[in-house]
């Protein structure tokens, strides 16, 4: 029966974005229920039946009345039981997070979100053909014009059901745009996932580019558009999302036989958590063999080389979330102008027509590193799908412990170690491996602008620990404009030493809008201990460590990663060794952590005789990597929920904390206490078991309230793109991309961004957000890049950094996510193992996280941990990663939660709790969420948790900022007052009414009788 119960349930809350596993646990959770409930109704039908031969016939429907309005009353019991018991954390949030967002904070969303467009759009080539003159006529073509990218699916989709699309840019700064080609891609093709309930969050991911075929432009059509303007746009657009990655064969998806998987793993599933769907008119092949997403399809080639043979004066808007290959645009002679505008959110696109006609000057600059060919990277060979050939009888094991396994166990390994994006560029082209020209079309940090800029470096100071300068910046052109001033620095390299990239961003910032012949000074200071290397392999230090090696520094200002504007240099006379005494912002010295597990039997890249070992070291998986090796062997299976023990990791000595003592201590006594206060025993004193189990198994979306300590219940939220609580349905205004956000280069304008959502979030109550991510742009295929900020991690840092502080300001906790290596969406979930050297790790992927929890200026700050594995170790339960790196050496004081918890065969909460997880995203609805084993060993690490819980909820708005509901009665308490009283009023009712019919026909009978025999 439950099974039934399961098939037809699940077609519905799928529509809902709950998976079919998830519903397959809940009704397996309430299956108790579920058949009382079944066996009251069979009950009554039975009752109802046998009355009509076991009960006289003038009581019979007295019985079966009775029988059904039991069964009623009693099934409305068991729904309360359910809904205030095992369903109730799931229930409550829904029924009493309520809130909505001010129009006073829409509006102050809405004007930030167009300064971002405007700040963040990148004008990446103009000869002079923008601006447009203003009031002018534009045909505009591409059916993207009429159907933008403005975000990304998945958890960071957002409603952008109202935003201002490309058109209505174009309307508001004065332009007309040609009726004739909005017609016809309008009647083509209906706007992007307009098949779906709300066309603005789409929930899968769709790589359709339905872009009419070279027949649609007719010599009639085209003659029209150029009576119509002699100017011409075209719109090329590229979605993104979470769950799938960019597909590197277009033509294959197409086909049905996209695989992205090597040769030697073919025959293993790979798992995927959207559909991959592709439609398109035609029945030709839109892509060659070979040929990905992040390329022109046949179609946009042919409207291409037809638009450009037909105009003289053509500007290509690029609105795609990856790095696209572009090097197209330097192929046609009429291509005069590009701009770069990935998503734009609700109406960061209003400043597309307004840099178009010169209103704005554009100042946004890239993120990425945007190269000719992506498959010439030295990622491409190691990104994407690569599954063990050997284990078998694991995958057998664990999808019999656990349905919610997925049958994989997939590696990754990031061969190109500390050489990512313009840092491998750089390098490369000062060793003599490439021609940096033939490689590269746009560096990171570059971009143009309609005005002209100087900057002079000066003061420039060696300050023994630091070095100062300023830089002064002068607008040299006729209109007003920002700049952006990048600071990068040049490292002395041994051959064979540490491994060093030649450029490394170190700092920047933006200036104020600049009219023309005025100036401004930025000055710099710059910790040496910045500049250091990760000496992952010992070199320099005994077990790794941070080393500024002896040599001369460079430090310069350039207008981007590979153009020098001023360099100056400084001289280190001897090596400064950090791995002893450990950097100024070290609260522990940091040495080797994950060396001897993280790196596996990998070849990574080096740049020693001239990055010698390129070719070994970027090419594909060899066979024998696809065999996992007996101690990776043993440690999965070990940590598996197929396998895990609880109590082999039992410590003896440990004694079981008190429990439920009655201190008279309340949760909010602790607001604005230290971490280290001794008041916390004493409220920790107060839990029971039973209340640690709820607080660290029930996280998704709320931490709970807990009666013992006076714990409110709270609600956090999704948030990359703004406020997104699809699971209260609660919205706010959709944000652009961090992408977009991140190519304003503006750190004071994404701290407003911070305050202005943090404003949103504080409006409906909600005071925990699942954002930013800061993931790194490992590769231009990653589907969730738009949800990250960029290829370099001390700029993800810095975007990062001021986006949490400004939250913070409004009482906001923020998430930062996911921590760390979740830079491909390929096998996420599926114990997905990824190897890399320790000083990458380091340098680039955790960088941002050091960042954001150092220089955290607020009071309560979260972490969300990642699906996959440091090498044998998912980073959820990875005691290295959360306690002797984030909690010892960084000082993070918070509370650690998972990425969403489906259990995937090794999401155990023990394991998880015991290794510096405090809380698992999801309602308990797991085998793998039980407590089996509440030792003193786990007892103690949930009191932990616990704490950390606690000391970030009692420090945000949930306690700082007054509850104007505070002592009212709960929504869900006053739907299930007002059910239950309607089901018991009507339900005695219907009783009376029956008995009344009955007592009355009883007596219509005695007296019948009694006359009868009266005569």
């Amino acid at each position: 029966m439950l099974q039934f119960l399961v098939d037809r349930l699940t077609p519905i809350f799928e529509q809902m974005g709950v998976s079919p596993t998830d519903v397959q646990q809940y009704v397996e959770m309430l299956g108790g229920y579920i058949y009382a409930i079944a066996g009251l109704l069979v009950a009554a039908i039975v009752v109802m039946i046998a009355a009509h031969w076991f009960v006289k016939k003038g009581t019979r429907h007295v019985v079966r009345w009775s029988a059904g309005i039991a069964a009623v009353l009693i099934i409305t019991v068991l729904v309360n039981v359910i809904c205030y018991g095992p369903m109730y954390n799931n229930l409550a949030p829904i029924l009493n997070g309520r809130g909505s967002v001010s129009e006073e904070s829409r509006a102050a969303s809405a004007e930030i979100i167009e300064e971002v467009g405007g700040e963040g759009m990148v004008l990446a080539k103009n000869d002079g053909t923008l601006p447009f003159e203003k009031d002018s006529n534009l045909n505009v073509f591409g059916w993207a014009s009429t159907s933008p990218i403005y975000g990304g699916t998945g958890s960071g989709a957002a409603d952008n059901s109202t935003a201002t699309d490309i058109l209505t840019s174009l309307k508001d700064a004065g332009f007309a745009a040609n009726q004739e080609l909005v017609d016809m891609y309008s009647e083509y093709k209906s706007p992007r996932g307009s098949e779906t309930t709300n066309e603005a969050v789409v929930t899968f991911t769709d790589w359709s580019l339905p872009e009419p075929t070279a027949d649609y432009y007719t010599d009639e059509l085209m003659a029209n558009a150029k009576e119509f303007s002699d100017q011409a746009v075209i719109v090329i657009s590229r979605a993104g999302g979470e769950g799938q990655d960019v597909p590197q064969d277009m033509n294959a998806v197409i086909n049905g036989t996209y695989d992205s998987r090597d040769e030697v793993a073919n025959g293993n599933e790979q798992y995927n958590y959207f559909s991959c769907n592709y439609d398109n008119n035609g029945d030709y092949d839109d892509f060659d063999p070979g040929e990905s997403y992040l390329e022109l399809s046949n179609t946009e080639e042919a409207m291409i080389e037809k638009v450009c043979s037909e105009f003289d004066d053509v500007a290509v808007v690029i609105n795609a979330n990856n790095a696209m290959e572009l090097g197209w645009v330097n192929e046609y002679e009429s291509i005069g102008a590009v701009i770069l505008a990935p998503g734009t959110g609700s109406n960061g696109m209003a400043a597309l027509g307004n840099i178009l006609n010169g209103t704005v000057n554009p100042s946004g600059r890239t993120v990425d590193t945007y190269v000719y060919d992506l498959t010439d990277t030295p990622t491409y060979n190691n990104y994407g799908s690569f599954l063990y050939n050997n284990v078998e009888d694991l995958k057998s094991a664990f999808t019999e412990a656990d349905k919610t396994y997925q049958g994989v166990l997939p590696f990754v390994n990031y061969v190109e170690g500390i050489y990512v994006g313009y840092k491998f560029y750089e390098t490369a082209a000062e060793e003599g491996l490439i021609n940096y020209d033939e490689k590269v079309l746009y560096p990171l940090g570059y971009g143009l602008s309609y005005t002209t800029f100087t900057q002079e470096m000066n003061r420039f100071a060696d300050n023994g620990d630091t070095v100062s300068f300023d830089v002064a910046v002068t607008n040299t052109g006729d209109v007003a404009g920002k700049d952006v001033v990048q600071v990068y620095f040049t490292p002395p390299y041994s051959n064979g030493g540490i491994e060093k990239a030649s450029v490394n961003l170190i700092d920047f910032e933006k200036t104020e809008l600049l009219e023309p012949g005025e100036s401004q000074t930025i000055s710099f200071e710059i910790a040496k201990e910045d500049m250091a290397s990760y000496d992952s392999n010992a070199i320099k230090t005994e077990n790794g460590g941070y080393v500024l090696e002896s040599g001369e520094y460079g430090v310069s200002i350039r207008a981007n990663s590979h153009t020098v504007i001023h360099e100056e240099r400084f001289s280190q006379t001897e090596d400064m060794d950090y791995s002893t005494d450990g950097r100024s912002t070290d609260k522990t010295v940091a040495v080797n952590q994950f060396q001897d597990r993280s790196t596996g039997t990998v070849t990574y890249l080096s740049r020693a005789d001239h990055f010698a070992n390129y070719d070994a070291a970027t090419a594909a998986p060899s066979e024998d990597m696809y065999v996992m090796s007996d101690e990776t062997r043993e440690k999965i299976m070990e940590k598996s929920v197929a396998y895990y023990d609880s109590e082999k990791y039992d410590n003896p000595e440990d004694e079981m904390p008190v429990t439920e003592a009655d201190n008279g201590v309340s949760a909010a006594d602790l607001t604005g206490k230290d971490y280290d206060d001794p008041l916390w025993d004493d409220l920790l004193d107060q839990l029971s078991v039973d209340d640690m189990i709820d607080m660290v198994n029930l996280g998704g979306f709320q931490t709970v309230a807990v009666d013992s300590i006076d714990k409110v219940g709270t609600l956090d939220s999704d948030g990359t793109s703004g406020l997104n609580d699809w699971y209260i349905g609660v919205f706010g205004t959709a944000y652009p991309t961090q992408l977009l956000i991140a190519q304003t280069w503006n750190k004071d304008l994404a701290y407003r961004v911070g305050m202005a959502e943090g404003d949103e979030y504080a409006d409906c109550r909600i005071f925990g957000t699942y954002s930013p991510a800061m993931n790194i742009h490992r590769s231009a295929f990653t589907g969730r890049n738009f949800e990250y900020y960029s290829e370099d991690g001390v700029l993800s840092g810095y975007m990062a950094m001021n986006t949490v502080n400004g939250l913070a300001e409004k009482e906001v906790y923020a998430y930062i996510k996911h921590f760390v290596l979740n830079d491909q969406e390929t096998n996420r979930c599926v114990l997905l193992q990824t190897f890399t050297d320790e000083q990458p790790l380091r340098e680039i992927y955790m960088k941002p996280f050091e960042m954001c929890v150092k220089n955290f200026t607020g009071d309560a700050l979260a972490v969300m941990s990642s699906f996959n594995f440091i090498g044998d170790t998912w980073t959820g339960a990875d005691t290295i990663l959360l306690n002797n790196v984030l909690r010892d050496e960084w000082g993070f004081r918070g509370m650690v939660l998972t990425d969403w918890n489906g259990s995937y065969g090794y999401q155990n909460t023990e394991d998880a709790i015991r290794n510096g997880n405090d809380a698992m995203l999801g309602f308990a609805q797991h085998e793998s969420n039980e407590i089996t084993n509440p030792s003193a060993t786990m007892v103690k690490a949930m009191r932990q948790a616990a704490k950390n819980i606690l000391y970030t909820v009692v420090n945000s708005g949930n306690y700082t900022i007054a509850d104007p509901n505070a002592g009212k009665m709960p929504n869900m308490t006053k739907l299930f007052i007002g059910i239950d009283a309607a089901v018991s009023i009507v339900s005695l009712g219907i009783m009376a009414f029956v008995l009344m019919r009955y007592f009355k026909k009883r007596k219509k009978d005695t007296i019948e009788v009694v006359s009868k025999a009266e005569e």
